[in-house]
């Protein structure tokens, strides 16, 4: 028998009301491939009345690795639990389980083997959904090592990742038990920014994001002042972390993209004149501190749009532009400059009385390409410039005209 005096990886489960899903939950990492000798589980049972304490008692005592099972008052949200496992955890790495999701057979092998092999401090493991959509854009290759800054990590801020337990404990990162929701993009997004390294596994499903039928998943439940706290902290966390500049930019297309803009989508159209006035205020001085030209460069046309109206206080404006974009109707395109610029017309283009200026409708090259007719600038002007040399060094008839 293999004789291990730290376990390579602490499993932290925060359970909550978590039955029937924390059946296949605590399956599958019973079934994980690893030697159970290099796992060890710390389950905390916060409060649960439905024998969700109870089976963890059950399951610790005939599982194949050690379990250590935490019972206590509700603290009202994940952060609690997982504060209290990250606090009893000796492994070298620490994996955060939500109680009704699962992991994949060979997920902790891969990712303690990835992260091993190439000294990253952040692991993430491809994530697929059950009865959910997970974010996609980051599995499109495996990554040995990358930043959050050249990949597209930032749009997956949830703490199911493997991190190094050695960068947590240094930096005393714990999650934010003042928030309601948006915590773990706080603690990861500070980890990625803190990280020697993070890899990307996305050629093996490690996790398995479960929609409860029951709805009570915290990201579907809350005020929707819960998210302009999160998108707050996010974005102060940014600002701390990371001067001004193209690279807090980049960061910042996170929390307006993914947080405040919906906000600002269809579901304002429903809200009541007091609500849609209480978001504009929420969001001001955030528009204020953290909108600039360049994260609106990164955003797409509708995108920025709506983001601009926010920032300038025109909720009549908006709502024309929301109920276009919830149309799914397709902006015609105005090509202009030798087909080198593409405005999108969405409502209010060049109108007067709006004010609104054209570069908010100008497509950057990702969304001009889907129109005929245009033609990249860059790829242009070398054209162009090449079509004068050659004229150039035509032979003349004396007088400037090619002979």
């Amino acid at each position: 028998m293999t004789v291990v005096t730290q376990p390579d990886v602490s499993v932290i489960i925060g359970a909550y009301e978590a039955m029937p899903y924390l059946v296949e939950c605590l399956a599958s990492v019973a079934a994980q491939t690893i030697d159970p000798a290099r796992v060890e589980v710390i389950a905390v049972d916060d409060g649960s009345t439905d024998g969700t304490g109870e089976y963890l008692e059950d399951f610790a005592a005939g599982a194949p690795m050690p379990v250590s099972v935490i019972r206590q008052e509700n603290s009202g949200g994940p952060s609690g639990p997982r504060n209290v496992g990250l606090g009893k955890a000796a492994g070298r790495y620490v994996f955060f389980l939500d109680a009704d999701d699962r992991l994949g057979p060979e997920a902790l092998e891969r990712m303690v083997a990835m992260a091993d092999r190439n000294g990253t401090d952040v692991v993430l493991g491809r994530v697929e959904g059950i009865n959910r959509t997970p974010p996609k854009s980051m599995w499109g290759q495996t990554l040995d090592r990358t930043d959050v800054y050249s990949s597209n990590i930032k749009f997956t801020l949830s703490a199911q990742k493997l991190f190094r337990r050695e960068l947590l404990e240094r930096h005393g990162m714990r999650f934010d038990e003042s928030l309601w929701t948006g915590e773990d993009a706080l603690f990861t997004m500070e980890a990625y920014l803190r990280a020697d390294g993070v890899s990307v596994l996305a050629d093996y499903t490690c996790y398995y994001l479960v929609g409860r039928d029951d709805g009570k998943h915290v990201t579907k439940s809350g005020s929707y002042t819960l998210r302009f706290d999160s998108a707050r902290a996010l974005m102060n966390l940014i600002a701390e972390m990371v001067p001004a500049g193209p690279k807090r930019d980049t960061l910042m297309v996170r929390p307006f993209l993914v947080t405040l803009l919906p906000q600002f989508g269809p579901k304002f159209l429903k809200d009541s004149e007091d609500v849609r006035r209480n978001k504009f205020e929420l969001a001001k001085p955030l528009m204020e501190a953290y909108w600039t030209s360049e994260v609106a460069r990164r955003l797409r046309v509708h995108e920025r749009l709506r983001l601009h109206l926010v920032a300038v206080g025109r909720p009549d404006l908006l709502v024309d532009v929301v109920e276009f974009v919830r149309a799914k109707r397709q902006a015609a395109a105005v090509i202009e400059k030798h087909g080198t610029r593409v405005y999108l017309v969405y409502p209010h283009f060049r109108s007067r009385t709006a004010g609104i200026p054209d570069s908010l409708y100008l497509a950057e090259a990702r969304e001009a390409r889907a129109f005929e007719g245009y033609r990249e600038a860059a790829a242009h002007s070398l054209l162009r410039r090449a079509l004068r040399r050659m004229r150039r060094s035509l032979p003349t008839d004396g007088y400037g005209a090619v002979a």
